[in-house]
């Protein structure tokens, strides 16, 4: 494997593979993210840019896609299964159900349907990975839906199931009262605190981890300034206090200018870390250091963004004094400006 300092300096990306818990899948370190080509973020993605991303994706190595049947009403979904279509490699594809209706009761012939209609709009006759779509945390405890998971595995529908999840106790039930292979959690620079509360026990039970918003909805990306006008239609406008659903899956709950400066000190800690790295791989970097982790799930609207997330596993890890000042600055500065269920 070749290794550098910095994207620069690779001559060849070799994608890394981990273990997606017990499911037995070996999945690429760094994943595709595809809320952005479902067009719910603002800025329509047009089909043949999403199929570009893929593309650069998959050519770099990326073995794992994660959509969700809401994305555009099923436009995601629909989107990756004509792309699996163009491909002969063995991608895994995690979907997610749970948040079609307002009202979902998470019965057995609801969750079949979901199944149904998941497998339908990607066309395979079974699902890898369906994950609870941050369902509330009262329908999560009944118990129900996880024995209707097992009822629709038994009849062929999916192959193994997860959840995603929106706290660190939802994410310690799920592994002490399911037979969920993954969970889907916020992880990033500015959302730390599952590093003691939650990966050690999923590690200890073989759970893999899906790191989800990695970049705090761009602001870990260093392209943003204070004031920055989001579009109407994007969530980091009619979400950024978490006007809509839960204000952690928007800049990880930090309010948006304070972010654009602690963004700031972020980067100036890295300054010297990969030093070819824009801030955005240096924090998808420090995702990946982190063992427990299975995958990080970035979006990308286009193949340039696909390829540079892809490039982050051929990149060094971040020394234990990036690590130290990272979380010291979380510690004093970070934690208390976030909001949203945690």
């Amino acid at each position: 494997m070749v290794k550098g300092n910095g994207i620069t300096e690779v001559l060849q990306i070799v994608m890394i593979k981990r273990k997606l818990g017990k499911s037995g899948y070996q999945v690429s370190e760094v994943g595709f993210g595809a809320w952005q080509i479902g067009a719910d973020w603002g800025e329509e993605v047009s089909r043949e840019s999403a199929h570009e991303a893929l593309h650069a994706a998959v050519d770099a190595g990326v073995n794992f896609i994660d959509t969700a049947d809401v994305y555009g009403g099923g436009r995601s979904e629909e989107i990756v299964g004509a792309f699996l279509r163009e491909r002969e490699e063995k991608l895994y594809v995690a979907t997610k159900m749970g948040r079609a209706t307002e009202e979902w009761n998470a019965g057995y012939d609801e969750v079949a349907r979901a199944a149904e209609a998941s497998c339908e709009r990607l066309g395979v006759d079974a699902l890898d990975l369906v994950q609870l779509h941050c369902i509330p945390e009262a329908t999560l405890r009944a118990g129900q839906v996880f024995e209707s998971l097992e009822r629709v595995k038994q009849r062929g529908l999916i192959r193994h199931y997860g959840v995603s999840v929106e706290t660190i106790e939802e994410g310690l039930f799920c592994i002490g009262n399911s037979a969920a292979v993954s969970l889907q959690v916020i992880f990033n620079i500015f959302r730390q605190r599952v590093i003691s509360d939650l990966l050690p026990v999923a590690m200890k039970q073989e759970v893999g981890i899906i790191a989800r918003v990695p970049l705090a909805s761009g602001l870990l990306s260093g392209r943003f300034a204070k004031g920055h006008e989001f579009s109407l239609d994007d969530h980091r406008n009619f979400n950024c206090d978490g006007q809509l659903f839960n204000v952690g899956e928007t800049f990880a709950g930090v309010p948006f200018d304070q972010g654009v400066e602690l963004a700031g000190r972020v980067s100036d800690l890295l300054v010297d870390e990969c030093s070819e790295a824009p801030l955005a791989q240096k924090s998808l970097r420090w995702v990946l250091d982190h063992q427990a982790v299975s995958t990080v799930i970035p979006g990308a609207k286009n193949a340039r963004q696909a390829s540079e997330n892809a490039a982050v596993s051929g990149i060094m890890p971040l020394s234990e004094k990036a690590h130290s000042d990272l979380r010291n600055l979380y510690n004093l500065q970070i934690d208390c400006l976030v909001r949203g269920r945690y």
